[in-house]
Protein backbone atom coordinates (compact mmCIF):
# COMPACT_ATOMS: atom_id res chain seq x y z
CA UNK A 1 0.00 0.00 0.00
CA UNK A 2 2.69 2.49 0.74
CA UNK A 3 4.23 1.71 -2.86
CA UNK A 4 0.88 2.80 -4.47
CA UNK A 5 0.96 5.88 -2.38
CA UNK A 6 4.62 6.53 -3.14
CA UNK A 7 4.17 5.67 -7.07
CA UNK A 8 0.86 7.76 -6.93
CA UNK A 9 2.86 10.58 -5.79
CA UNK A 10 5.82 10.35 -8.71
CA UNK A 11 2.92 10.46 -11.44
CA UNK A 12 1.82 14.06 -10.22
CA UNK A 13 3.08 17.05 -11.19
CA UNK A 14 7.00 17.40 -10.37
CA UNK A 15 7.55 21.74 -9.53
CA UNK A 16 11.27 22.61 -9.97
CA UNK A 17 12.91 25.23 -8.21
CA UNK A 18 14.45 28.11 -10.44
CA UNK A 19 17.08 30.45 -9.35
CA UNK A 20 16.25 33.78 -9.44
CA UNK A 21 19.31 34.37 -11.73
CA UNK A 22 17.01 33.89 -15.39
CA UNK A 23 18.57 33.87 -18.51
CA UNK A 24 17.20 36.27 -21.69
CA UNK A 25 14.02 35.58 -22.79
CA UNK A 26 12.78 35.28 -26.49
CA UNK A 27 12.07 39.06 -26.49
CA UNK A 28 15.58 39.77 -25.46
CA UNK A 29 17.15 37.75 -27.97
CA UNK A 30 18.79 39.13 -31.11
CA UNK A 31 17.03 38.94 -34.82
CA UNK A 32 18.04 36.10 -36.99
CA UNK A 33 21.04 37.16 -39.13
CA UNK A 34 20.30 36.34 -43.24
CA UNK A 35 22.50 33.30 -44.38
CA UNK A 36 26.20 35.01 -45.77
CA UNK A 37 24.81 38.38 -45.15
CA UNK A 38 25.20 38.88 -41.79
CA UNK A 39 28.49 41.49 -41.77
CA UNK A 40 27.14 42.63 -44.65
CA UNK A 41 25.15 46.37 -45.12
CA UNK A 42 22.83 46.93 -47.88
CA UNK A 43 24.73 48.18 -50.82
CA UNK A 44 22.07 48.40 -53.64
CA UNK A 45 23.87 45.75 -55.71
CA UNK A 46 21.04 45.61 -58.09
CA UNK A 47 20.95 49.18 -59.01
CA UNK A 48 24.97 49.77 -59.02
CA UNK A 49 24.83 46.56 -61.79
CA UNK A 50 22.12 48.10 -63.53
CA UNK A 51 23.66 51.69 -63.71
CA UNK A 52 26.87 50.32 -65.23
CA UNK A 53 25.44 48.17 -67.52
CA UNK A 54 23.80 50.54 -69.15
CA UNK A 55 25.92 53.50 -68.42
CA UNK A 56 28.98 51.04 -70.79
CA UNK A 57 29.47 51.91 -73.61
CA UNK A 58 30.89 49.11 -76.24
CA UNK A 59 34.01 49.81 -77.85
CA UNK A 60 34.29 50.79 -81.40
CA UNK A 61 35.52 46.74 -82.34
CA UNK A 62 32.19 45.59 -81.30
CA UNK A 63 30.31 48.73 -82.72
CA UNK A 64 31.84 47.44 -86.40
CA UNK A 65 31.16 43.33 -86.08
CA UNK A 66 27.52 44.30 -84.77
CA UNK A 67 27.10 46.51 -87.38
CA UNK A 68 28.61 44.44 -90.20
CA UNK A 69 26.78 41.39 -88.78
CA UNK A 70 23.09 43.12 -88.90
CA UNK A 71 24.32 44.38 -92.66
CA UNK A 72 25.11 40.81 -93.63
CA UNK A 73 22.08 39.43 -91.99
CA UNK A 74 19.90 41.90 -93.98
CA UNK A 75 21.24 40.92 -97.34
CA UNK A 76 21.04 37.35 -97.04
CA UNK A 77 17.85 38.11 -95.41
CA UNK A 78 16.34 40.58 -98.89
CA UNK A 79 18.14 38.29 -101.31
CA UNK A 80 16.46 34.74 -99.83
CA UNK A 81 13.00 36.70 -99.89
CA UNK A 82 13.55 38.07 -103.38
CA UNK A 83 14.55 35.42 -105.07
CA UNK A 84 11.87 33.16 -103.16
CA UNK A 85 8.95 35.37 -104.26
CA UNK A 86 10.31 35.56 -107.66
CA UNK A 87 10.43 31.52 -108.06
CA UNK A 88 6.95 31.45 -105.91
CA UNK A 89 5.62 34.01 -108.82
CA UNK A 90 6.65 31.69 -111.37
CA UNK A 91 5.20 28.32 -110.21
CA UNK A 92 1.90 30.57 -108.72
CA UNK A 93 1.22 33.63 -109.87
CA UNK A 94 -1.80 34.28 -107.77
CA UNK A 95 0.11 33.08 -104.87
CA UNK A 96 3.52 35.21 -105.58
CA UNK A 97 2.11 38.65 -105.65
CA UNK A 98 0.49 37.55 -102.43
CA UNK A 99 3.42 37.10 -100.73
CA UNK A 100 5.07 40.18 -102.51
CA UNK A 101 2.32 42.01 -101.69
CA UNK A 102 2.77 41.03 -97.65
CA UNK A 103 6.41 41.84 -98.11
CA UNK A 104 6.04 45.32 -99.10
CA UNK A 105 3.17 45.72 -96.35
CA UNK A 106 6.02 44.62 -94.02
CA UNK A 107 8.51 47.24 -95.41
CA UNK A 108 6.04 49.59 -95.09
CA UNK A 109 5.68 48.78 -91.40
CA UNK A 110 9.38 49.18 -90.71
CA UNK A 111 9.79 52.54 -93.06
CA UNK A 112 7.20 54.07 -90.57
CA UNK A 113 9.07 52.42 -87.61
CA UNK A 114 12.64 53.98 -89.28
CA UNK A 115 10.48 57.45 -89.45
CA UNK A 116 8.76 57.14 -85.73
CA UNK A 117 12.44 56.51 -84.70
CA UNK A 118 14.22 59.79 -86.26
CA UNK A 119 10.88 62.21 -85.11
CA UNK A 120 11.66 60.98 -81.47
CA UNK A 121 15.64 61.69 -81.81
CA UNK A 122 14.12 65.33 -83.29
CA UNK A 123 11.79 66.03 -80.33
CA UNK A 124 14.95 64.94 -77.53
CA UNK A 125 17.44 67.63 -79.83
CA UNK A 126 14.11 69.76 -79.40
CA UNK A 127 14.53 69.47 -75.62
CA UNK A 128 18.22 69.81 -75.61
CA UNK A 129 18.15 73.02 -77.58
CA UNK A 130 15.46 74.27 -75.12
CA UNK A 131 17.04 73.74 -72.26
CA UNK A 132 20.21 75.25 -73.38
CA UNK A 133 18.47 78.63 -74.11
CA UNK A 134 17.21 78.51 -70.74
CA UNK A 135 20.65 77.89 -68.95
CA UNK A 136 21.89 80.85 -71.35
CA UNK A 137 18.83 83.02 -70.83
CA UNK A 138 19.41 82.55 -67.13
CA UNK A 139 23.49 82.95 -66.56
CA UNK A 140 23.59 86.03 -69.19
CA UNK A 141 20.12 87.35 -67.65
CA UNK A 142 19.20 88.37 -71.44
CA UNK A 143 15.22 88.78 -70.98
CA UNK A 144 15.26 88.61 -74.70
CA UNK A 145 16.15 84.92 -74.94
CA UNK A 146 13.87 84.43 -71.33
CA UNK A 147 10.99 85.78 -73.36
CA UNK A 148 11.93 83.84 -76.34
CA UNK A 149 12.54 80.74 -74.41
CA UNK A 150 8.99 81.17 -72.89
CA UNK A 151 7.18 81.51 -76.06
CA UNK A 152 8.56 78.15 -77.07
CA UNK A 153 7.51 76.55 -74.07
CA UNK A 154 4.27 78.05 -74.85
CA UNK A 155 3.78 76.73 -78.54
CA UNK A 156 5.40 73.33 -77.19
CA UNK A 157 2.59 72.50 -74.21
CA UNK A 158 -0.41 74.51 -76.06
CA UNK A 159 -2.39 71.68 -76.60
CA UNK A 160 -1.81 69.98 -73.54
CA UNK A 161 -5.19 69.42 -72.10
CA UNK A 162 -3.58 69.01 -68.23
CA UNK A 163 -1.88 72.15 -68.48
CA UNK A 164 -5.27 74.23 -70.50
CA UNK A 165 -5.61 76.62 -67.47
CA UNK A 166 -1.92 76.28 -66.34
CA UNK A 167 -1.41 77.94 -69.93
CA UNK A 168 -3.85 80.27 -70.32
CA UNK A 169 -2.83 81.73 -67.05
CA UNK A 170 0.78 82.03 -68.22
CA UNK A 171 -0.20 83.75 -71.18
CA UNK A 172 -2.40 86.14 -69.32
CA UNK A 173 0.64 86.95 -66.88
CA UNK A 174 3.39 86.69 -69.37
CA UNK A 175 4.12 90.49 -69.84
CA UNK A 176 4.05 91.28 -65.96
CA UNK A 177 8.04 90.19 -65.26
CA UNK A 178 10.41 92.49 -66.85
CA UNK A 179 13.77 90.45 -66.23
CA UNK A 180 15.06 87.19 -67.27
CA UNK A 181 14.84 85.41 -63.67
CA UNK A 182 10.60 86.37 -63.56
CA UNK A 183 10.37 85.38 -67.07
CA UNK A 184 11.70 81.75 -66.17
CA UNK A 185 9.96 81.76 -63.08
CA UNK A 186 6.97 82.57 -64.14
CA UNK A 187 7.45 79.51 -67.08
CA UNK A 188 8.36 77.01 -64.92
CA UNK A 189 5.68 77.69 -62.12
CA UNK A 190 2.93 77.48 -64.73
CA UNK A 191 4.27 75.40 -67.12
CA UNK A 192 6.46 72.98 -65.50
CA UNK A 193 5.63 72.41 -62.26
CA UNK A 194 2.22 70.35 -63.03
CA UNK A 195 4.53 68.43 -65.10
CA UNK A 196 7.17 67.61 -62.16
CA UNK A 197 3.99 66.22 -60.26
CA UNK A 198 3.45 63.70 -63.19
CA UNK A 199 6.99 62.88 -63.34
CA UNK A 200 7.75 62.42 -59.54
CA UNK A 201 4.30 59.93 -59.63
CA UNK A 202 6.71 58.06 -62.29
CA UNK A 203 9.40 58.14 -60.06
CA UNK A 204 7.38 57.26 -57.21
CA UNK A 205 6.06 54.11 -58.89
CA UNK A 206 9.35 52.70 -60.28
CA UNK A 207 11.13 52.78 -56.86
CA UNK A 208 8.11 51.00 -55.57
CA UNK A 209 8.22 48.59 -57.77
CA UNK A 210 12.32 47.60 -57.74
CA UNK A 211 12.07 48.09 -53.99
CA UNK A 212 8.58 45.36 -53.48
CA UNK A 213 10.97 42.79 -56.12
CA UNK A 214 14.36 43.06 -54.28
CA UNK A 215 12.35 42.45 -50.64
CA UNK A 216 10.28 39.42 -51.74
CA UNK A 217 11.77 38.02 -54.61
CA UNK A 218 14.94 36.23 -53.79
CA UNK A 219 15.82 34.64 -57.35
CA UNK A 220 19.40 35.49 -58.95
CA UNK A 221 19.47 38.90 -60.66
CA UNK A 222 15.71 39.08 -60.83
CA UNK A 223 16.84 42.55 -59.19
CA UNK A 224 18.75 43.54 -61.59
CA UNK A 225 16.44 42.65 -64.46
CA UNK A 226 13.79 44.34 -62.60
CA UNK A 227 15.89 47.45 -61.53
CA UNK A 228 16.94 47.55 -65.26
CA UNK A 229 13.60 47.54 -67.03
CA UNK A 230 11.96 49.72 -64.26
CA UNK A 231 14.61 52.29 -65.04
CA UNK A 232 14.12 52.59 -68.62
CA UNK A 233 10.44 52.54 -68.66
CA UNK A 234 10.55 55.57 -66.24
CA UNK A 235 13.13 57.34 -68.01
CA UNK A 236 10.75 56.67 -71.16
CA UNK A 237 7.43 58.33 -69.28
CA UNK A 238 9.59 61.24 -68.14
CA UNK A 239 10.66 61.57 -71.14
CA UNK A 240 6.78 61.58 -72.32
CA UNK A 241 5.53 63.84 -69.61
CA UNK A 242 8.09 66.70 -70.93
CA UNK A 243 7.07 66.40 -74.39
CA UNK A 244 10.18 64.30 -75.29
CA UNK A 245 8.59 61.38 -76.05
CA UNK A 246 11.11 58.71 -77.21
CA UNK A 247 11.12 55.71 -79.22
CA UNK A 248 13.08 52.45 -78.72
CA UNK A 249 16.13 53.74 -79.66
CA UNK A 250 15.28 56.89 -78.11
CA UNK A 251 15.07 55.77 -74.99
CA UNK A 252 18.45 53.59 -74.54
CA UNK A 253 20.05 57.12 -75.54
CA UNK A 254 18.06 58.34 -72.88
CA UNK A 255 19.05 55.94 -70.22
CA UNK A 256 22.95 55.82 -71.07
CA UNK A 257 22.91 59.69 -70.98
CA UNK A 258 21.33 59.65 -67.26
CA UNK A 259 23.19 56.38 -66.32
CA UNK A 260 26.64 57.67 -67.42
CA UNK A 261 25.72 61.19 -65.41
CA UNK A 262 25.44 58.94 -62.40
CA UNK A 263 27.86 56.57 -62.40
CA UNK A 264 30.73 59.50 -63.21
CA UNK A 265 29.13 61.72 -60.27
CA UNK A 266 29.29 58.45 -58.28
CA UNK A 267 25.77 58.93 -57.09
CA UNK A 268 24.83 55.05 -57.85
CA UNK A 269 26.40 55.02 -54.49
CA UNK A 270 24.21 54.94 -51.34
CA UNK A 271 25.48 53.90 -48.10
CA UNK A 272 23.42 53.77 -44.61
CA UNK A 273 23.85 57.41 -43.83
CA UNK A 274 21.34 57.89 -46.61
CA UNK A 275 18.53 54.60 -45.79
CA UNK A 276 19.48 55.97 -41.94
CA UNK A 277 18.13 59.36 -43.30
CA UNK A 278 15.17 57.90 -44.87
CA UNK A 279 13.92 55.31 -42.12
CA UNK A 280 15.57 56.85 -38.98
CA UNK A 281 16.92 55.42 -36.24
CA UNK A 282 18.14 51.74 -36.42
CA UNK A 283 15.41 50.36 -38.11
CA UNK A 284 17.61 48.87 -40.94
CA UNK A 285 18.58 46.72 -37.83
CA UNK A 286 15.16 44.87 -37.28
CA UNK A 287 15.14 44.45 -40.79
CA UNK A 288 15.98 41.61 -42.88
CA UNK A 289 19.24 42.26 -45.22
CA UNK A 290 16.75 41.57 -48.22
CA UNK A 291 14.75 44.53 -46.96
CA UNK A 292 17.99 46.48 -46.88
CA UNK A 293 18.72 46.03 -50.38
CA UNK A 294 15.22 47.52 -51.25
CA UNK A 295 14.93 50.37 -49.98
CA UNK A 296 18.74 50.74 -51.07
CA UNK A 297 17.52 49.82 -54.68
CA UNK A 298 14.84 52.02 -54.35
CA UNK A 299 16.58 55.29 -53.31
CA UNK A 300 18.64 54.51 -56.10
CA UNK A 301 16.20 54.26 -58.42
CA UNK A 302 14.50 57.48 -57.03
CA UNK A 303 17.86 59.25 -57.65
CA UNK A 304 17.81 58.20 -60.96
CA UNK A 305 14.54 59.06 -61.71
CA UNK A 306 15.13 62.79 -60.55
CA UNK A 307 18.32 62.77 -62.76
CA UNK A 308 16.08 61.44 -65.40
CA UNK A 309 14.09 64.69 -64.88
CA UNK A 310 16.76 67.10 -65.10
CA UNK A 311 18.02 65.89 -68.59
CA UNK A 312 14.40 65.27 -69.82
CA UNK A 313 13.06 69.09 -68.58
CA UNK A 314 13.32 71.47 -70.27
CA UNK A 315 15.10 73.91 -68.35
CA UNK A 316 17.07 73.20 -64.89
CA UNK A 317 15.15 73.35 -61.65
CA UNK A 318 15.28 76.29 -59.67
CA UNK A 319 16.88 77.42 -56.71
CA UNK A 320 14.50 74.78 -54.08
CA UNK A 321 12.39 73.10 -56.96
CA UNK A 322 14.71 70.01 -57.25
CA UNK A 323 13.07 67.25 -55.86
CA UNK A 324 14.84 65.81 -53.02
CA UNK A 325 15.47 61.82 -52.89
CA UNK A 326 14.60 61.27 -49.47
CA UNK A 327 11.41 63.05 -49.93
CA UNK A 328 10.39 61.09 -53.33
CA UNK A 329 11.82 58.21 -51.47
CA UNK A 330 9.39 58.14 -48.07
CA UNK A 331 6.23 58.83 -50.14
CA UNK A 332 7.13 56.02 -52.70
CA UNK A 333 7.72 53.59 -49.76
CA UNK A 334 5.20 54.40 -46.95
CA UNK A 335 3.52 51.29 -45.64
CA UNK A 336 5.48 49.11 -47.36
CA UNK A 337 8.93 49.16 -45.17
CA UNK A 338 7.27 51.18 -42.90
CA UNK A 339 7.58 55.04 -41.65
CA UNK A 340 10.90 56.90 -40.95
CA UNK A 341 12.28 60.44 -40.65
CA UNK A 342 12.96 62.18 -44.33
CA UNK A 343 16.40 64.03 -44.93
CA UNK A 344 17.76 66.21 -47.15
CA UNK A 345 19.73 64.31 -50.38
Amino acid sequence: MADETRHEARRGPVLIEMDEARGPGPAEAPPVPDVGGAAEAPSGRAMQMAATLAARRPSRLARWFWGLLLALIGVVVTTAAWNFVLGLIAANPVLGWAVAGLIGAFALVALAIVVKELAAFSRLSRMDRMHRLAEEAAIEEDLAKARDFAARLSGIYAGRAELEWHHARFVERKDEPFDAAGVLALAEAELLAPLDDLALREVEAAARQVATVTALVPLAFADVLAAMTSNIRMIRRIAEVYGGRSGTLGSLRLTRAVMTHLVATGAVAVGDDMIGSVLGGNVLARLSRRFGEGVVNGALTARVGVAAMEVCRPMPFATGRRPKVTSVLRRALTGLFGEGKSGDA
